[in-house]
């Protein structure tokens, strides 16, 4: 068993231990989490009983995908139905993958762009548009933290896939019990690894490519 993020101070200190960032990149995440917060008066962007541990609930949560794929490079990362920002924004802030976020609500938008000229984050592209008018593209990471139900958000998103794409699927308490209704093809790409931050939360990590004949067989 991992060890549980608890505490703002501890979720603090994971970042500092995994990722040793640099003075700015502490000054962005900070700054981030000022602008989340204040947007979020302005529209729903998370819930307001998570404020009093954004580190925890939403930063490190954010954070802990890109833990599961570190691998160096330009290989894109998208980031479905992105939202506030959450992952893609914390993963843009903490590395230098290129960062392509899909959100097809346009104050929601307006705020991811806001924050990533703000925080100099020329390596975040914003995608406003549903995900099937989105140009298909190679990705090397799909990250969704809450955009469909697992069979509807693999089949959507199958096209941008490789043979070495990670996906990084963080699906609550449900898990493995959405990964048991995949096609067998499906399930055999993934594994379920614990979340850091809530003992009931697990995250779907693959890897692999969905090929158009596996869409619906088991």
């Amino acid at each position: 068993m991992i060890d549980a993020l608890d505490s703002e101070d501890s979720a603090r200190g994971w970042i500092g231990d995994s990722f040793a960032p640099t003075r700015d990149t502490w000054t962005k995440l900070d700054r981030f989490v000022d602008m989340l917060i204040a947007e979020n008066a302005q529209q729903n962007l998370i819930a307001a009983s998570t404020i009093p541990t954004i580190w925890v609930r939403h930063i490190a949560d954010s954070a802990q995908l890109l833990s599961l794929d570190t691998r160096e490079g330009e290989g894109l990362w998208i980031d479905l139905g992105s939202g506030p920002g959450l992952p893609g924004l914390v993963v843009a802030i903490l590395s230098a993958r290129p960062m392509l976020l899909v959100e097809s609500r346009k104050r929601r938008c307006d705020f991811l762009r806001t924050v990533a000229s703000e925080l100099d984050l020329g390596h975040v592209v914003v995608a406003e548009a549903p995900l099937e008018r989105v140009a298909t593209r190679p990705a090397a990471t799909i990250s969704a933290r809450a955009f469909a139900p697992l069979d509807k958000l693999i089949d959507l998103s199958a096209r941008f896939s490789t043979e070495s794409t990670r996906w990084l699927l963080p699906k609550g308490r449900n898990a493995v019990k959405e990964l048991a209704l995949l096609p067998q093809p499906w399930q055999r790409m993934f594994h379920v690894e614990q979340s850091r931050t809530d003992a009931d939360s697990q995250i779907l990590v693959g890897t692999g490519k969905i090929a158009a004949k596996q869409r619906g067989k088991r």
